[in-house]
């Protein structure tokens, strides 16, 4: 076929308005150009190779993409050996911008077995232009397979281009970028460094199926001078080409797996759990995941963004996709790979489609299921986990109005009374046949729950308690309402009691009786409480708080710290005295004065046991002297 001149030609109208806004708007990032390209001349060589499935005269084994730099002229050029185009297909192609040869090819094949092999990355036609962000002149020449001319394709941005013969001995495209001059805001010349052009690769096309090879300069001992190094000049390999997420697991060592995180996530230890996935179905994905064994410096702060890598065929699409992860297992790192999502023209951003959802909830569910194996089988690992990353998902627990609660409840572990860590799960078990609630006790340590009154009277009847030490715990707890039938309970709280009827009957005439100093004490303290009463639940210990309302001691505490905190937040405290304890035969013999010295010393006491401040140490230290004088 001859090649004629053919005269400047100008994008139409809508293609110079897109042009435009994709060079100055559509890409976050100007150094999209490599990736684009690069992806671009992926499937030109994809082609070729499925051209070679029925053409065994395709010679296939010199296949590869190759970068060349030039400081002194300006310019990037990246070659390809792949399929090549016509002059008729460089006017269609890259004359109309949105028009994409790679999509027509996908489509026009799909259905043959032979396409399973292939990886159709660009699928939209405008990556090629993103060129225009970095260079003031773009040229392409390209010879396609079975034709015996060339072809050159040369635009300086949105005022056109022209399409003119050249020479070319080999099949395939070489499109060379005349790199823009640096601005005070740009910095244009570090894309003809050796060096960013390899991080560019090694960040975006890394898993590009074929080589990306470039000429790479290094220093290097002089083997006739010692101590002395000269300069060598080497083609490398600079792309992995194979993902370690595409192997298959039995051909993957632990070693392996450990050493792509910490390189891959710049850990130094390795990861505490590997989690490595193909799914197939409704949507069809790899995913390898991680969780680290430590918490990133920035985990609970505003700076920390979730999420994971999200690739398209090998091809990095973006670095932290938030939308695949919910914010229960923000703390896990790792990467997805999809052929099947529908990406933008620019490849940056998401569509939240229906697609996105379905790997979404598969890698939810996945999670789930591996932390789940992990408790059951490695429970020493799961604990561990759990101490780094358990407030977390109890918060998952609590938050969106407990909607995830269901999913969430068999992960959690929580200090008990019975030794060590203990799941929801173990304490209904181990539960007698008489318990009707699940009975738990909040405070700042497991340590410090233990030795509070009502927890050593429980303990005594029996019964386990789970201790919580977190500020979500409670929250997490009230949203989860019950666990298999049985409903949680505060021993805490005012109307907990263990009593039987008769032990009730006898300690409200105890009460009774005891009305008129109990009604002073209530005078003395005022609005500090709501209720003086005696208590038959303190064990061997002389006084208490207990709250009566919805709002706990533990909740009231963490309430009290957020913005437009007030007083409805307020736990609504009663203050009890063991029946039991011969301070309450002093109480009921006291006179006005003693009365008041010992009701301030109680309440202030009773403050203390429950980890709350007072507001006078230094009377409560002069009345406590005043009574060992």
């Amino acid at each position: 076929m001859k090649v004629i001149i053919l005269r400047k030609k100008q994008f139409k109208a809508e293609s110079k308005k897109l042009l435009d806004m994709m060079i100055n708007s559509i890409y976050t990032h100007k150094e999209i150009f490599l990736r684009e390209l690069i992806s671009n001349a992926s499937d030109a060589t994809d082609k070729l190779y499925f051209k070679s499935l029925t053409d065994t005269s395709i010679a296939t084994d010199k296949l590869a993409i190759r970068i060349d730099l030039d400081k002194d002229a300006r310019t990037v050029t990246i070659s390809d050996s792949g399929i090549g185009m016509t002059p008729e297909e460089l006017e269609k192609n890259l004359g109309t911008i949105a028009k994409s040869d790679s999509l027509n090819f996908k489509n026009e094949n799909e259905g043959d077995e032979n396409m399973e092999n292939i990886e159709v990355i660009g699928q939209f036609g405008v990556g090629f232009y993103s060129s225009f962000m970095v260079a003031d002149k773009v040229e392409v020449v390209s010879k396609a397979l079975g034709c015996d001319e060339a072809a050159k394709w040369v635009s300086e941005g949105a005022d056109g281009y022209t399409i003119e013969p050249c020479e070319k001995d080999s099949v395939g495209t070489v499109i060379t970028l005349h790199i823009k001059d640096d601005t005070e805001n740009d910095n244009y010349s570090q894309y003809l460094e050796q060096y960013k052009i390899q991080e560019l690769v090694k960040k975006y096309s890394d898993y590009i199926r074929y080589p990306i090879v470039m000429e790479m300069t290094s220093q290097v001992p002089d083997p006739e001078k010692e101590g002395e190094y000269i300069t060598e000049v080497n083609d490398e390999v600079l792309n992995s080409q194979v993902p370690l997420w595409r192997k298959s697991k039995s051909e993957i060592k632990d070693e392996d797996y450990n050493e792509f995180y910490k390189q891959k996530f710049y850990d130094y230890t390795d990861p505490a759990l590997v989690i490595h996935s193909k799914t197939e179905g409704q949507a069809t994905f790899d995913a390898l995941m991680f969780v680290p064994q430590n918490a990133p410096f920035d985990f609970y702060s505003k700076e920390y963004e979730k999420g994971l890598q999200l690739y398209s065929n090998g091809v990095l699409i973006m670095d932290k996709c938030g939308d695949l992860l919910p914010d229960y297992f923000s703390f896990v790192k790792g990467l997805v790979d999809s052929a099947d999502l529908s990406l933008n023209i620019s490849r940056e951003i998401l569509q939240h489609d229906h697609q996105l959802k379905i790997i979404a909830k598969a890698i939810d569910k996945k999670i789930k299921s591996e932390l789940t194996k992990l408790l059951r089988k490695e429970r020493e690992k799961y604990e561990k986990i759990w101490e780094t990353f358990g407030v977390q998902i109890k918060w998952g627990v609590y938050a969106d109005y407990g909607m995830n609660k269901d999913g969430l409840k068999d992960l959690l572990l929580f200090k008990s009374s019975n030794g060590g860590w203990a799941t929801l799960k173990e304490y209904r078990d181990r539960m007698a046949d008489s318990q009707d609630n699940i009975y738990y006790a909040c405070g700042e340590t497991a340590e410090k729950i233990a030795l509070l009154p009502q927890c050593e009277a429980v303990k005594e009847k029996g019964y386990e308690v789970l201790y919580f030490t977190d500020d979500v715990d409670e929250f997490a707890i009230q949203m989860l309402m019950e666990y298999d039938g049985k409903h949680f309970a505060n021993i805490l709280k005012d109307d907990f009691d263990l009593s039987t009827d008769a032990e009730k009957e006898a300690m409200q005439k105890q009460n009774e009786n005891s009305k008129e100093w109990l009604g002073k004490m209530k005078d003395l303290l005022g609005d500090e409480v709501t209720a003086v009463k005696l208590t038959n639940k303190l064990g061997s210990h002389a006084v208490s708080l207990a709250a009566e309302g919805y709002v706990s001691l533990e909740m009231a505490k963490v309430l009290s710290q957020m913005p437009g905190a007030n007083d409805q937040m307020k736990a609504q405290l009663v203050l009890e005295i063991s029946s039991s304890h011969p301070i309450a035969e002093k109480l009921a013999n006291a006179d006005e004065a003693t009365l008041e010295k010992y009701t301030k010393i109680l309440y202030n006491q009773a403050r203390l046991i429950a980890g709350l401040s007072v507001e006078n140490p230094t009377e409560l230290a002069d009345s406590i002297a005043d009574l060992m004088v």
